[in-house]
């Protein structure tokens, strides 16, 4: 009976937040267009953080640019348990 009331309270949460969302969004600055790329156009470069097994690092696109190719990969619900 418990997880019904934190189930209600989550999505009473997530439904507000997705009323008010748009509305903040729309008070701010305006969203940049989204990037165009077309096949073989170059990548921008970026910077993205993994964990090594000891600290955060720091790898960008450009440290591999000229040097190996790079396949880059999003698993979304990865390690969620869900």
């Amino acid at each position: 009976m418990k997880r019904r009331g934190v189930s209600a309270v989550l999505a009473v949460w997530l439904l507000t937040a997705a009323m008010v969302c748009p509305q903040v969004r729309a008070q701010g600055k305006p969203a940049p267009a989204p990037m165009k790329l077309k096949v073989g156009d170059v990548a921008p470069d970026f910077k993205l953080q993994y964990f090594d097994g000891n600290d955060d690092k720091n790898v960008t696109l450009s440290q591999y640019r000229g040097k190996s190719n790079v396949v880059l990969a999003f698993y979304i619900f990865a390690f969620t348990g869900g």
